[in-house]
Parts: structure tokens; sequence; C-alpha cells
């Protein structure tokens, strides 16, 4: 299945139709229709952070007639963002979601994870791990070849076949102004997966996401009512819907401090989906801030032993990212450095 229209939207409070990324929008869209896509932006993803912050309705309603329109094929996330959360209600309420949507590519990441996981309610297969901003509209002079890799093959063929490690690891930038359109990122040698536990072969379904998102359905501290809303409208699925899945974790750009980073793990732990998934993977840090502090945090606090643990997978916030499919069978082997996903 090649796609040939993409409609983005942006489900999260978000910067996108702010003046200041002007430059970024004009990059991917010029990208993306090299290689012949249309492209929408649903009605509401454009109007800046003001009214994005302040309208979470509109945000529900984007993504209901993104499913809605046939002729959209993939539905694509402007950047993560936070409070996607915020949609429940308009989307569960009177299964307003339920209604709509039918299996098409979505793929975003971030704040996005929550958007996976109503989605993965509703039976939808999803896509996680890039987004229109930091991805399509990177400001080298092309995608990062790690990355336009995976979204090539996503949009070539509707899926991803296998990961495996990326050569380099980048810094992330920190202007992006005009200044930096064709000024490239440092690049550093990357290791590969690492094994920290457990067998290096493992299989299971993958879900999860950004673990600061996943420690907003346990904890109040970012949001007063996403506890509530995340508890009612039962958006994280059951320790027996957990049973031999893999569950991916990472971290966002707030680089957590690695007391946070433990508490947020403990909360897992005390969910109990550690007894019960067949695997953990764990993406790499961004920038590599605190590699080896996480790294012993997790061996530390899961205290299923026999739990295979595998680090550093090139997703979410790390640069570059490569793209995992969420609902179909997915076979890690560490010792070949790959992850293959069975359709």
């Amino acid at each position: 299945m090649k796609v040939r229209k993409i409609g983005i939207v942006s489900l999260s409070s978000c910067v996108l139709g702010e003046d200041f990324v002007a430059h970024e929008v004009k990059i991917g869209i010029e990208r993306l229709k090299e290689y012949g896509i249309e492209v929408e932006f649903l009605p509401n993803s454009k109007k800046g952070i003001e009214f994005i912050k302040n309208n979470p309705e509109a945000r529900a309603k984007d993504l209901i007639k993104a499913f809605e329109d046939d002729s959209i094929d993939m539905i694509l996330t402007a950047i993560g963002g936070d409070d996607t959360y915020r949609l429940l209600p308009y989307l569960f309420e009177n299964n307003e979601l339920e209604k709509v949507v039918k299996q098409k590519i979505f793929l975003g990441f971030s704040d996005t994870t929550m958007n996976h996981f109503m989605l993965n309610k509703v039976g939808i297969k999803t896509f996680y791990g890039q987004a229109f901003l930091p991805d399509i509209c990177e400001l080298s002079n092309e995608m990062l070849p790690y990355s336009k890799h995976f979204f090539e093959e996503l949009i070539n063929t509707g899926k991803i076949k296998e990961i495996y490690p990326s050569d380099v690891w980048y810094n992330e930038r920190e202007d992006f102004s005009e200044k930096s359109i064709g000024i490239s990122m440092e690049e550093h040698q990357n290791r590969g997966f690492e094994l920290l536990r457990g067998n290096a072969r493992f299989e299971g379904q993958i879900l999860g996401g950004c673990l600061e998102t996943i420690f907003d359905i346990f904890d109040n501290t970012r949001y007063e009512d996403s506890v509530y809303l995340c508890k009612k409208y039962e958006i994280f699925p059951s320790l027996e819907e957990w049973k031999n899945k893999i569950l991916l974790l990472e971290t966002s750009e707030e680089r957590p401090k690695p007391e946070l980073f433990r508490k947020m793990i403990l909360k897992l732990q005390e969910y109990g989906i550690f007894d019960v998934i067949s695997g953990l993977i764990v993406g790499k840090p961004q920038n590599e801030e605190y590699y080896d502090e996480y790294k012993q945090i997790l061996l530390d606090e899961i205290k299923n032993q026999d739990l295979s643990i595998v680090y550093n997978i090139n997703i979410g916030h790390s640069t570059p990212r490569c793209i995992i499919p969420f609902g179909v069978n997915a076979k890690v082997d560490v010792e070949r450095q790959i992850i293959e996903f069975e359709e």
C-alpha cells in the first residue's frame, strides 16, 4: 500500500501554525510532495499554541475527521507536545472514536503515546517513532538517513519489516531558526542494542512509548485530572491485556533526572507490568544523558530477574529514529541485532 495523501493533526498542545516554525513546515511540505504525496492539514491543526491548548475538543474533531476521510491514507502527528489526554472525553464519552476508526497508518511519538493507547483500545494498529516537525521537517539538507529509510518504507509499503541499530546518533539541535537550514548535526558512533538481562531472543506485540506520558496515567504531578480521566476511560491496558506483550519505554527531551526516572520505573513495577510482559525494550536517552544511570536503575528496580531487558533502541527522543509497529508480532534477537515484525 503506497501512501498518496497524508493528513497532519495537532493532537497535543503544540507549535504548528506559529510563524517561528513556518520555514520548517515549508521544508516538510516540499519533501512530502517530492514523494508525490498530497498533504492536508486538518482544520484546527495550524491554529497556533493558544487555540490548540484551549480547545482539546477541536483537536479530537480533527482526529475523527482524519479517520472519516477515506482519501487520507496516513495520519501524521505534527509533533509531540503535551496534554493529549484531554481529548479522552471527546473521543470516548459516546464512543465517537470507535464509530469512525478504520485501519489506516497512524504515526507519532512523545505525548502521542496517549493517542496510541486510545487507538489500541479501539483495535487499531499504529506506528510509533516519528512525527512531521521533528523528522520530515529536519533542517539538514535531507531527512536523517536512518530516519528517512524507515519513513520511506512505511509510505511505500504500509509496514515496517524490521529494525536494526543506527550506525550513528546525533547531538540534538539547540537552534531551529532559519539560520540552521542546511546545517548538519554533530554525529557520534552508536553502540548497538544492549541486552541488560534475560534471554537475547523473545517475542510479542509491542506497545508503550514515552515514559513521562505513561507516568501521567498513574500520577497527577503534571496534570491534576490525568489519573482520573485515564482511569475513567480505561486507557491503559490491564495486566491481563499486557500478558506476553513487549513494553517499549523511552524518555523525553526533558531528560528526566535519575531520581525521577527511578520514581517512574517504580510506579510501573508497582502496577505489576514487569511480571507479565515477555520483554522490555528501552530507547536511547537524548544526547545519551544519564545513559549509565538509567541502565542501573532498570537493573535495580525491576524485580523480575527473568525479564529480558534490551537497551539503546534508536526510538523516540534521540535522533535518528526508527519506526516501530504496534499490534503486530515482533521477534527480538539481540545477538543478530534485529527486531523483525510479522504481519
